[in-house]
């Protein structure tokens, strides 16, 4: 073979300046150009595929941090310091420890680990509504309807509950030797002013025994907030702002059922009374032909010293809870991590709504403030203790680590609102990622100057779903039943694992 040295400088095409002297020199061996062309694209193909095996099944469990409302972009790890004010706006971005990733100043304990982590920059899809259900299943599409309706016959089920589903059927039937598909810190949207549940973290088409097993937090919040909206207000103590040393989690009692208002959700019973309201709710429920099951699996979870000890985040060391942070979505991340080490796979944390419809991620108005002061500084310290603790303690090469959330911010700022805001924006957006299959250090994707659109290698919140099942060893293109006996792809046709995120 005739190689000339040079310099490996690569084409439009993909080929190199170096591969198109080599094919130059082919002729003499009888290989055409069109043949040498197919031949590199075949060792490709075959590199990918490499790289897609090695990949498979390295993440053994996995824990989810789900930021409802949506952070912008621009204030995280997308910042945009040359472009024009009305999109740049107050922050400032700081070097991390991965060269060439700058993040905003108000995340300097996530800025030391981010060479631990994948950052897809290039996350776009064409639906800027609170479409938790769209972020995390297989639904091929999403409208407020459907967001707001988790009885909506269009849903499919969590990621989590298929994780779990898939390995029941693994395990032929034989019960598991500890609760799989957890999530903390409560009933997801039952903290907020009284409305519908919102739709997403649910088990769908495969039936209530597959809902995640919800915990309650025990404890108080240090910090008064008032926060208000049009119509709504709400003054009192805010656990994601800090909470109390006593904190921690527990079973709830009463697993919430789509349908369940706040309110109902919020009164204090005796258990005895608890449960009776359960088996009540779960018979009017369309998920009523699975209440043997979950009575079962709740008064064998609430007696369990295990379970109860798992979730005790009181146990760690004060170094350990403060690395993490001592708030709600901190302690709910020490959580998550204590279950895995007990035997869950798979636990999903959300930062949530309190107290306020519109609150948590959703920075209509006052963005600013309530970044630097209410959430950046829960977030730096969350994703940074656990991802540094599952490090020291040996667990992060097998456990996937998620920070994702629905859609991004608009790049232009709105200053109508008190306090400036940003609005819902899908074109484009960010997710983090680290242990379990995933790269160290590497970031996939751009978006162009103004963080507004993606400029390069677009990913799909579906491609992310399919992505995170690969590394779980679990095909993406499996197919499971509906209730109707069709079956239904995990993601939709046409998304694909993105080798670029993987190790």
């Amino acid at each position: 073979m005739l190689r000339i040295l040079n310099s490996p400088k690569r084409l439009c095409t993909g080929l190199t300046r170096r591969d198109l002297i080599q094919a130059g020199g082919m002729g003499l061996f009888g290989l055409n150009l069109s043949q040498f062309l197919q031949a590199k694209s075949l060792q490709a193909d075959e590199t990918a595929s490499a790289s897609l095996a090695a990949s498979f099944g390295k993440a053994k469990r996995c824990i989810i941090m789900f930021l409802y409302g949506s952070p912008s972009q621009l204030e995280t790890v997308d910042m945009k310091p040359q472009a024009p004010s009305g999109v740049r706006g107050s922050m400032n971005p700081i070097a991390s420890s991965l060269p060439g990733l700058d993040v905003c100043e108000h995340m300097p304990h996530m800025a030391r680990i981010m060479d631990r982590t994948t950052v897809v920059r290039s996350v776009t899809h064409q639906y800027p509504i609170h479409g938790v259900a769209y972020a995390m299943t297989g639904v091929s599409s999403i409208d407020v309807a459907a967001e707001l309706n988790p009885y909506d016959p269009r849903h499919h089920p969590w990621f989590g509950s298929v994780v779990e589903y898939l390995d029941a059927r693994k395990r032929g039937g034989k019960p598991a030797e500890f609760i799989q598909n957890v999530a903390l810190p409560f009933s997801f949207s039952s903290q907020r002013t009284d409305q519908p549940l919102r739709a997403g973290p649910y088990a769908a088409f495969l039936g209530g025994a597959y809902h995640p097993i919800w915990t309650d937090f025990v404890g108080e919040g240090t910090k008064t907030i008032t926060k208000a909206r049009t119509g709504f207000s709400f003054t009192g103590k805010e656990p994601y702002l800090g909470c109390t040393p006593d904190s921690h989690f527990q079973i709830a009692a009463s697993q919430p059922q789509p349908g369940l208002s706040a309110d109902r959700l919020n009164k204090r019973k005796t258990l005895l009374q608890q449960f009776d309201d359960s088996r009540r709710d779960l018979e009017r429920s369309l998920r009523g032909e699975s209440l043997s099951k979950f009575q079962e699996l709740a008064f064998s979870l609430v007696g369990s010293p295990r379970v109860a000890s798992a979730l005790d985040v009181r146990k760690e060391s004060a170094e350990t809870r403060d690395l993490y942070g001592m708030t709600l979505f901190g302690q709910a991340a020490l959580g998550a991590r204590r279950l895995l080490e007990a035997g869950t796979k798979l636990v999903s944390v959300f930062w949530d709504e309190y107290g306020l419809a519109g609150d948590a991620w959703d920075t209509h108005a006052n963005h600013f403030p309530r970044m630097k002061d209410q959430l950046l500084p829960g977030l730096d310290k969350a994703f940074s203790g656990l991802v540094l603790d599952l490090e020291r303690r040996g667990m992060l090469d097998d456990t996937l680590v998620v920070c994702i959330s629905e859609h991004g911010r608009t790049p232009k700022i709105d200053t109508k609102p008190a306090g400036a805001g940003r609005h819902h924006w899908a074109r484009a957006y960010s997710a983090l990622f680290a242990g379990g299959g995933m790269a160290k250090g590497n970031v996939v994707g751009a978006t162009d100057g103004n963080a507004s659109d993606v400029a390069d290698r677009p990913v799909s919140p579906k491609d992310l779903l399919a992505t995170m099942y690969h590394v779980l060893g679990i095909n993406p293109h499996t197919l499971i039943n509906d209730r109707s006996g069709r079956p239904q792809p995990l993601v939709p046709h046409g998304s694909a694992v993105v080798p670029e995120m993987l190790s």
